[in-house]
């Protein structure tokens, strides 16, 4: 009898403490791949908030050039690429805005606030080998005058980007005069 209790105990405490194994997949289980979570988002960015005019101004200052195919305004921080610029293709005697950033494929828009109005248009990737959005304007579109008129500021909102205020200075309003003429 003490052999049956002492077996009995080393039974019991055998299966007190065994691992139960894990059922077999199943064929049409193990077939099939686990599918890979789908890749999160990127974060909207922060827009300002309230309204544009009270905006906190980009850092930065505008710098002109001219070369073979017009002339171009290029605002930005000091020994960094450019977040804004303005060129005029005398060629084609269009004016060419971008950002800095680039946008959806299709759909996007750019639009351009002065303190007299604003103005949307169609935007793309420039295709270049640095990361911006462009939109090409007629030279005699009235918001290049509001823009050059405008209180100090203008700004700049694109689908998918961070709406940014910049001042008006010259060198915006040179490039403008220098595809109209």
């Amino acid at each position: 009898m003490r052999i049956t209790i002492a077996f009995s105990a080393i039974l019991l405490a055998a299966g007190c403490s065994a691992v139960v194994p894990a059922p077999a997949p199943s064929q049409s289980a193990a077939a099939a791949p686990t599918p890979a979570p789908a890749p999160a988002s990127a974060p909207a960015p922060k827009q300002p908030e309230g309204n544009w005019i009270d905006w906190p101004l980009s850092a930065g200052d505008w710098v002109y050039r001219q070369d073979d195919r017009g002339s171009i305004a290029l605002f930005g921080p000091p020994n960094a690429e450019a977040i804004f610029m303005i060129r005029c293709d005398q060629g084609r005697n269009q004016l060419f805005v971008s950002r800095e950033g680039t946008v959806a494929n299709s759909g996007a828009q750019m639009t351009l606030r002065a303190s007299s109005g604003l103005q949307s248009f169609s935007a793309r990737n420039s295709g270049g080998t640095l990361n911006y959005a462009a939109t090409m304007i007629p030279v005699s579109d009235i918001i290049m005058d509001r823009i050059a008129f405008s209180r100090g500021r203008f700004a700049v909102e694109t689908t998918g980007l961070q709406s940014i205020a910049i001042p008006i200075w010259p060198e915006f309003t040179r490039v403008v005069e220098d595809c109209r003429s």
